[in-house]
């Protein structure tokens, strides 16, 4: 079944060429998710062909994961932010509760948009509180595309290393998880032992 999906974004990435590529990622970010890990490598295997261009590549995949992202921040800021402060008591989401967690993104926001455009469903969903507690856009799209950038290296580059065995790209793609995961839970303890030093010298 993989290999019949590869195939097909091969086919897909091939015809659309880098446009493809920003449409699948922009689906893959917003309402859509479409598996990064297979429309990255595929694309990969394709730099590895000499057909594509491995800058453009991972440029067109993170433009399109912002892109994506953004759709959810809008609709999540514009519909989500005032559904919840007006009914979200009956969701045990008081006002002074949503407003501590909306504190609470907006000062931590930047670790944790970057973190969670690494981490499997929580980068489909990391959008929603930025959205709704209106985090600063620079700020986001800085560190959204970090984190979508450093991810989609990691997959077009499984892809080009393994070339025309694209049937390993979930096995590679796995092992790639775990290490981002143990590099983000290794960030976040730093970011904490970080807070709390500053807050202590404060």
């Amino acid at each position: 079944m993989i290999n019949i999906i590869v195939q097909w974004l091969l086919n897909t990435i091939g015809a659309m060429g880098y446009p493809g590529i920003l449409l699948l990622m922009a689906m893959e970010s917003s309402i859509i998710p479409i598996p990064s890990e297979l429309v990255m490598p595929p694309a990969g295997y394709l730099v590895y062909q000499g057909k594509m261009n491995m800058a453009v590549v991972i440029l067109c995949g993170t433009a399109g994961s912002l892109i994506g992202a953004y759709i959810n921040y809008f609709v999540s800021h514009y519909l989500g932010r005032p559904l919840i402060l007006r009914y979200g008591k009956y969701a045990l989401i008081p006002p002074d509760k949503f407003e501590r967690v909306e504190r609470f993104f907006l000062r931590h926001g930047e670790i944790s948009t970057f973190i969670g455009r690494l981490l499997p469903v929580i980068r489909h969903l990391i959008s929603i509180p930025a959205g709704v507690a209106g985090m600063n856009h620079f700020r986001f799209a800085l560190y959204t595309m970090l984190g979508a950038g450093l991810w989609c290296t990691i997959l077009t580059l499984i892809g080009y290393a393994i070339g025309e065995n694209q049937q390993l790209i979930m096995q590679y793609s796995h092992k790639a998880l775990l290490w981002v995961i143990l590099f983000s839970a290794a960030l976040v303890a730093v970011y904490i032992w970080w807070q709390r030093n500053h807050r202590s010298k404060a």
